[in-house]
């Protein structure tokens, strides 16, 4: 008898992102617009409607499961890589671990200029290859837009600070992305 090999689909991984998220209680966490799972979902619903790369699409639906800068309450600990890795792959995970270790103070506003991203986790430098800061920057934005969107509030505290920071960002920002900044926040006024 002939065992025909296991052909992994983004699909799989989607689905078993999903169960992932469901397993490690991401239902039952409090965040703007309803749980972390549905905002893990709904980041996840944006990068594909604007056209992302099936990790990134990956790495936006589990961009927070090592905790963030802005949301300190992990699913599991950052060391644990390999459990993350096995479920959605090596390439997204990479972009799970960036986003969740990021020193945001520290590399957000010369982020596109200097490709730097400061490691909260072991307090080190990480030089990104150019091919990896647009991915970094668009999931970056797009998680930010879905919390604006629920939380209008925070347009209005924070706008300038976003539209400063993602005009900065522009070099590296998709086309795509671009149009989503324009449609949720508008121009300066």
């Amino acid at each position: 008898m002939r065992v025909e090999s296991l052909r992994v689909t983004p699909m799989t991984f989607d689905s078993a992102a999903r169960a992932f998220l469901r397993d490690h209680g991401a239902e039952s966490i409090e965040h703007p617009g309803g749980t972390l799972y549905s905002h893990l979902c709904r980041v996840e619903q944006r990068l594909a409607a604007v056209g992302a790369a099936p990790h990134v699409r990956l790495a936006g639906l589990t961009h927070a499961a090592y905790s963030t800068d802005g949301f300190d309450l992990a699913l599991i600990v950052w060391t644990d890589r390999d459990l993350l890795r096995s479920v959605i792959g090596l390439e997204a995970e990479e972009l799970v671990y960036l986003y969740g270790a990021c020193d945001r103070d520290r590399t957000w506003p010369d982020l596109v200029t200097n490709s730097t991203v400061h490691d909260r986790f072991i307090g080190q430098e990480r030089v990104l290859e150019p091919r990896h800061i647009g991915p970094f920057v668009d999931l970056s934005i797009v998680n930010e837009l879905d919390v604006i969107e629920q939380n209008p509030a925070l347009l209005v505290k924070h706008g300038d600070y976003f539209r400063d920071l993602f005009a900065r960002w522009a070099p590296s920002t998709s086309p795509e992305v671009a149009d989503e900044i324009q449609r949720l926040m508008g121009s300066r006024q």
